[in-house]
């Protein structure tokens, strides 16, 4: 800041002493006019002559004008190009330090969770049923560890482009219906499905799972635990329509154009309380728009959030 100012400054000194040094010729041509042309006997000529001093050091006044508009001008977009950099910079490297917290606590979370079941196991005499329960248990927090080194090493390849997708023609019916129904096994009674038939589409069977589980995941995260989640699919004019609507808190509307960038999460870092890596959302628009698809989200009635993915048929 300080050096965009001794700048202008500096600009704004050199336009002034450039205007003094014209108005020096002006002063000097208008002396020595009279030496050269006299007025009393060439008064047409006398005249002309003054006016095309008079016109020259306009001419000048304008090219020092324009000249230091054209500099500042060009002074102010690099400054401008600068700081929008540097904050964006700041603002990704806040959001990288946010992600690598995030990160350490997502991994350490289901793994503290697992070893606490196999001591459990270990340790007490339990009962058949109370042993299943916790290996279920250890297990869904596997699955949650499994699926967040998926989203880790899949952003990674994504962002380098070295993902190769599968072009095949599969059923999005079945692969909503199989990913919904595994969900539905770890959270009973959570999903509402309304699918339509045979519903075909070109693309990649993993990919398009892993968008799926990460807007599944996201619904049970920020809804209460007491509110379903409806999953619904339609097919038609060509597209294939899927919408995961959730009763959660909903997102803010000036936060709804972000909320697919890389680390972000929606609130603020110290008062959010739903742990997460900002990766889920970004994967899952970068899927879709790997099949020629569009991802959106509007606020569902009377709260909470629909994401609605759009696919063309095969």
């Amino acid at each position: 800041m300080l050096l965009l100012l001794y700048v202008v400054a500096a600009l704004l000194f050199w336009g002034f002493s450039l205007q003094r040094q014209s108005r020096i010729i002006y002063e000097a041509e208008r002396q020595a006019l009279p030496l050269q042309i006299d007025s009393s006997q060439s008064p047409q000529r006398y005249q002309q002559e003054l006016t095309a001093i008079e016109a020259r050091r306009q001419l000048r006044t304008k090219q020092y004008l324009g000249e230091g508009s054209t500099f500042l001008a060009i002074i102010l977009m690099g400054a401008a190009v600068v700081y929008s950099s540097i904050r964006r910079n700041l603002r990704l490297s806040q959001q990288q330090s946010n992600f690598m917290l995030a990160v350490t606590h997502e991994l350490k979370s289901p793994i503290a969770a697992v070893k606490l079941n196999l001591e459990t196991i270990r340790k007490r005499r339990l009962s058949e049923e109370q042993q299943k329960q916790l290996l279920d248990r250890s297990v869904a927090e596997s699955d949650r560890l499994n699926d967040l080194c998926n989203n880790l090493l899949l952003a990674s390849r994504l962002e380098g482009r070295q993902q190769s997708q599968a072009r095949e023609k599969l059923s999005l019916t079945d692969l909503v219906r199989e990913t919904t129904e595994g969900y539905n096994s770890r959270h009973p009674g959570r999903f509402i499905t309304h699918l339509a038939a045979n519903c075909t589409v070109m693309g990649d069977w993993m990919l398009l799972q892993m968008a799926l589980t990460n807007l599944l995941e996201n619904a049970i995260k920020y809804s209460p635990a007491a509110q379903p989640v409806h999953v619904a699919m339609s097919c038609k004019n060509g597209f294939a329509t899927l919408e995961i609507a959730d009763e959660g808190t909903g997102i803010p509307e000036n936060e709804k154009s972000r909320i697919f960038d890389k680390f972000y999460r929606v609130g603020a870092e110290n008062t959010r309380r739903a742990k997460g890596t900002g990766l889920g959302l970004y994967i899952t628009r970068r899927i879709v728009a790997q099949h020629r698809g569009q991802i959106t989200v509007r606020d569902n009635s009377p709260q909470g959030s629909i994401f609605e993915i759009r696919l063309p048929l095969a």
